[in-house]
């Protein structure tokens, strides 16, 4: 079947589950006495997922702790798999899901930049010429000839995301990362990820500030126990999450 080339993200008849083991035996003595015995309890966190993303589109998943967004997004990078189903990406895609994910605490910011923006595919040469507005952007100053082990929560994240904007890529996938930092910068990255959003570049956010979603987003998708319990216009969406939560 060929592919619609304005799809950006496809997850068809996606199911995650994870093993959780408990009980596990600790001390020789509880090994002896109760053996090997583990007891398994296998956890679905999504459940035959399909969504189609298309290119151009910023689309916010939403829904209480717990739910499966944030594995969903770790799904799309192929931080993890899917046990049934697929999921594929198409275009050069950067993500901002933990932290200073990538980052070496005993290196540089810039020495981390170079790392971290390898990873997303850049050669030396475009690292290189990308290098100062991702300094400018970050607004780390003198701080980024310093070891990201000497850096605040906020610093982390204005190295990070500076890097992600600065990589030309197609799909940017963000978990809860504006939520870190102070207000300012904040409201920065707000801005550029308005720019970005109408722009051709596609996003996937999580994330719990609804109004920051509404600004930024047209399309929402409820995720509730691991299902898509509603997909459509971003305010629809959140109003009946919002109803349903009460």
């Amino acid at each position: 079947m060929k592919k619609n080339k304005d799809v950006a993200i496809e997850v068809k008849n996606m199911t995650k589950t994870f093993k959780l083991y408990s009980d596990k035996p600790n001390t020789l003595k509880e090994r002896i006495v109760r053996g090997k015995k583990n007891k398994i309890e296998v956890r679905t966190v999504l459940k035959n997922i399909n969504l189609q993303i298309n290119k151009g589109e910023t689309v916010a998943l939403i829904g209480v702790n717990g739910s499966g967004k944030s594995t969903l997004l770790k799904l799309m990078t192929k931080i993890i798999y899917p046990n049934k189903g697929t999921i594929e990406t198409y275009g050069k895609l950067t993500s901002l899901l933990e932290l200073g994910a990538g980052f070496h605490p005993d290196f540089t910011g810039r020495e981390n930049i170079y790392f971290n923006a390898a990873i997303f595919g850049l050669n030396k040469n475009e690292i290189d010429n990308r290098m100062n507005d991702i300094i400018e952007f970050s607004e780390l100053g003198d701080f980024i000839d310093s070891p990201v082990r000497t850096y605040s929560s906020g610093m982390y994240m204005r190295l990070a995301f500076s890097v992600a904007i600065n990589v030309d890529a197609e799909i940017l996938l963000i978990d809860e990362i504006l939520a870190v930092g102070d207000q300012h910068f904040s409201d920065k990255c707000f801005a550029k990820l308005e720019e970005l959003a109408n722009s051709d570049k596609t996003i996937v956010i999580v994330s719990h500030s609804l109004d920051a979603i509404k600004k930024l987003c047209k399309r929402a998708i409820w995720i509730n126990n691991g299902e898509v319990a509603l997909d459509g216009d971003c305010k629809s969406v959140i109003s009946k999450y919002l109803e349903e939560c009460k």
